[in-house]
């Protein structure tokens, strides 16, 4: 009878277990939170919590001025219910509402007679690697150097610039920055270091920290920093300083302004210079009469922050190159040193040493997953590539492509010598075959055959092949700056119109509006009549662009508020550059034009786009538009799938029509002004030429080229003008084959005729 109950009970007996283990656990954390709620953790020198029935105590004082709580903090939004709402303006980064601030600023103090010497030297050598750095003088020079932001004072006296650069970097920056580094233009400082210090200190913390030294007959216990090796202030600090600033200038005399200074933080903060602060020291230097930097192999020197004084320009750049290459060894032997212990831990791994890549601390190569991600490598040689951007199967090796292989074949040959030296040395005779290829997670990648000649110890040479890999890894991703822009700029579109675009005006037109006037967009059209000759002696008979005026008009009826304007222009070869002219001269300067064409669906996600992407003496944006193939081979008779299914698939970026452009009309004019010095009366230079080319070869701005995935185009058989140069032509022709279909759809419509004829 037992065993039947158990052979019945059998089946439940894993969810019995689990119940009851389920209520344990419940239970036995229950116990333990409710301890846990009893017991107190008390920070130390806290006070324990009253008694009960104990009138609770009164809660501790905040903070006092300088000691803020650094946490990151949402700034509240009150919205007075008596004012009418207005839109929220976000700030333009969050850490502004966070209340973050910058990390470090540096001020340099510099005089007349250094200024174009010492002070550009400090500029060339260290300031790219600073976040912020300004210049402090008191009188300014006739003339400030390219590149530096120089703020004079007015006068000489070494304690009154002191005082004014003090209270200017409080007032202009002492609630953006957490650090304030002040050094003299006779100071070499490294900077990577000091940046590197700030990052191991507490902001939290009053800090005045430098290279220490005694006051000439003061107290023993008090210390300045030196100001010829700069020093560190916190913010904390120049916060509680500035208030005393007025009354250390009228009471504290002194000669040197670091003395100055020090004498005031410490009389009215009682705050004295440290050389050591929170486990980090501040190294210094102090230079010899005669010094060369080449030859300094002591430690003191090489982990020095500050160097000083640096009594000419040679030598500050001297000093730079010394430090650069201390750095460089520095980085070097990091480097070994991780990939040996990478090595060695890999070994411990499952994988064993097989897991080990190639660079050691290199990602490894990109394994695509179907044969649609194999990345292709291209061939070159020394005198050309196989593999061109113009789609042609053999060009010449130029400019950037021809340094890139000669510092590799370079480099290959450095790593050979170094590795097998002195037993054998290589030089090259010929480079037999080159292949190269990026691969996003890695770098570039090169493979080469090289023709060597090795020479051993002895003399005796030979002639061998010998294949090298190589890797040219990405480094630091850095984020290049770029001018602040808006979406609320005013875009001017542009359509240049022909005889043979009259079929799709009305679809151009009606796009417009649905997605700019009935949006209040921030969008104006102009229309270009484009005629010819001959329709142009009959245009008061018969006007081939009547209808597209009557549509203008009723468009300006439905909306009172619009006005189309339109030019009419008469010309046999429609010039893209001949007709921007006349439409340049007709608007402002500070317009951003979009040069659309007829079969462009305006769009607001696009028009957004073009204005940020526009940058005024910047960046002009030239579009790669989404063109849709032809329905007929794509779907051949069938239903045409939804737009919401179909989106961006059936078809392709068109990349050989560089007919839409977004760009400002200074930009275009200054390009025209440099285009039209260089081709002086030739006019006929203007038909092999599109508004792309002015800017690419007459202007010094940045061109971006990208697809653009809100101008989707429907198929249309463009008319290729074959009176435009040859180059342009082919262009439209390639642009119109390549639109057809795709190579499967071509492919099918091919067997299904080969089937029906053969039927």
């Amino acid at each position: 009878r037992l065993s039947a109950v158990l052979g019945a009970l059998r089946p439940a007996l894993p969810l019995l277990l689990g119940l009851s283990l389920g209520c344990s656990l419940s239970l036995l954390r229950a116990s333990w939170s409710h301890g846990a709620a009893e017991e107190r953790c008390l920070a130390p020198g806290r006070p324990a919590p009253p008694a009960h029935g104990a009138p609770p105590e009164a809660p501790e004082e905040g903070p006092g001025p300088g000691h803020e709580d650094f946490r990151p903090r949402i700034v509240p939004y009150y919205r007075d219910p008596n004012k009418p709402y207005k839109k929220v303006l976000r700030t333009r980064y969050i850490q502004t509402e966070l209340g973050f601030h910058e990390r470090l600023f540096v001020a340099v103090l510099t005089s007349k007679a250094t200024l174009n010497t010492l002070a550009v030297a400090v500029n060339k050598t260290v300031a790219h690697h600073f976040p912020r750095l300004l210049y402090f003088t008191g009188l300014r020079s006739t003339k400030v150097p390219h590149g530096m932001v120089l703020v004079a004072h007015g006068d000489e006296r070494p304690i009154w610039l002191m005082y004014e650069t003090m209270n200017y970097i409080h007032q202009h920056f002492g609630s953006d920055y957490d650090w304030f580094y002040i050094m003299q233009d006779d100071t070499y400082a490294q900077a990577e270091q000091v940046k590197a210090l700030v990052t191991h200190l507490s902001i939290n913390q009053d800090v005045y920290l430098g290279r220490a030294e005694e006051f000439i007959g003061g107290d023993e216990q008090a210390r300045y920093c030196h100001g010829g090796f700069g020093y560190l202030l916190s913010r904390s600090l120049l916060l509680k300083l500035h208030p005393y600033l007025d009354s250390c200038r009228n009471e504290i005399l002194s000669v040197r302004p670091d003395e100055w200074l020090g004498r005031c933080i410490i009389d009215f903060l009682g705050i004295t210079c440290v050389s050591q602060l929170q486990g980090q020291i501040y190294h210094t230097y102090e230079l010899a009469k005669n010094t060369e930097p080449e030859k300094e192999e002591e430690e003191e020197f090489q982990a020095a922050l500050a160097v000083h004084p640096v009594s000419d320009v040679t030598l500050m750049y001297r000093l730079h190159k010394q430090f650069s290459r201390i750095q460089l060894d520095r980085a070097y032997q990091q480097i070994q040193d991780l990939q040996m212990q990478i090595r060695n831990l890999t070994a411990l791994t499952p994988a064993g040493e097989a897991g080990v890549t190639w660079p050691v601390g290199i990602n490894a190569p990109f394994l695509p997953k179907s044969r649609f991600e194999v990345i292709s490598w291209d061939y070159f040689t020394e005198q050309h590539i196989f593999s061109c951007p113009d789609g042609s199967p053999k060009c010449e090796l130029s400019g950037a492509s021809k340094a890139d292989v000669s510092e590799i074949i370079v480099s290959a040959l450095e790593q050979l010598n170094r590795q097998y030296q002195p037993l054998l040395r290589f030089s090259k005779r010929q480079l037999l075959n080159g292949y190269r290829r990026f691969d996003p997670t890695r770098g570039m990648e090169y493979t080469l055959d090289l023709l060597l000649e090795a020479v051993t110890q002895k003399g005796h040479s030979h002639v061998l092949a010998k294949r090298v890999s190589l890797v040219r890894p990405l480094s630091k991703v850095e984020i290049i700056p770029m001018p602040y822009v808006t979406e609320a700029t005013r875009v001017q579109l542009v359509l240049p119109l022909t005889v043979q675009d009259l079929d799709y005006v009305a679809n151009f037109l009606d796009m417009f509006a649905m997605n700019t006037l009935d949006t209040h967009d921030n969008a104006l059209l102009t229309l270009l009549f484009v005629y010819h000759p001959y329709d142009a002696q009959r245009v008061g008979q018969v006007d081939v662009f009547a209808g597209v005026k009557a549509m203008v008009g009723e468009l300006e009826k439905r909306y009172a508020e619009v006005k189309i304007p339109w030019i009419s222009v008469k010309t046999e070869v429609p010039s893209q550059v001949k007709l921007m002219d006349i439409v340049s001269k007709k608007h402002p300067v500070d317009t951003l034009f979009f040069l659309a064409t007829v079969w462009t669906e305006i769009n607001m996600e696009f028009l957004n786009r073009c204005r940020m992407n526009t940058i005024s003496n910047w960046q002009v944006f030239f579009p790669v538009h989404f063109q849709e193939f032809n329905p007929a081979l794509v779907y051949r008779g069938e239903q045409t799938a939804s737009s919401t299914t179909d989106f961006l698939r059936d078809g392709h970026f068109d990349r050989h029509t560089f007919a839409e452009a977004c760009f400002y009309n200074s930009d275009y004019m200054t390009a025209r002004t440099k285009l039209a010095a260089d081709i002086l009366d030739r006019d006929e230079v203007l038909e092999s030429m599109e508004v792309f080319d002015v800017f690419l070869h007459y202007s010094g701005l940045h061109l971006f080229r990208a697809v653009e995935p809100g101008l989707v185009q429907k198929y249309a058989l463009r008319s290729c003008n074959p009176r435009l140069s040859e180059e342009l032509y082919h262009r439209c022709v390639l642009s119109n084959l390549e639109g057809l279909a795709s190579r499967s759809h071509l492919a099918m419509a091919l067997f299904e005729q080969e089937q029906a004829n053969s039927t």
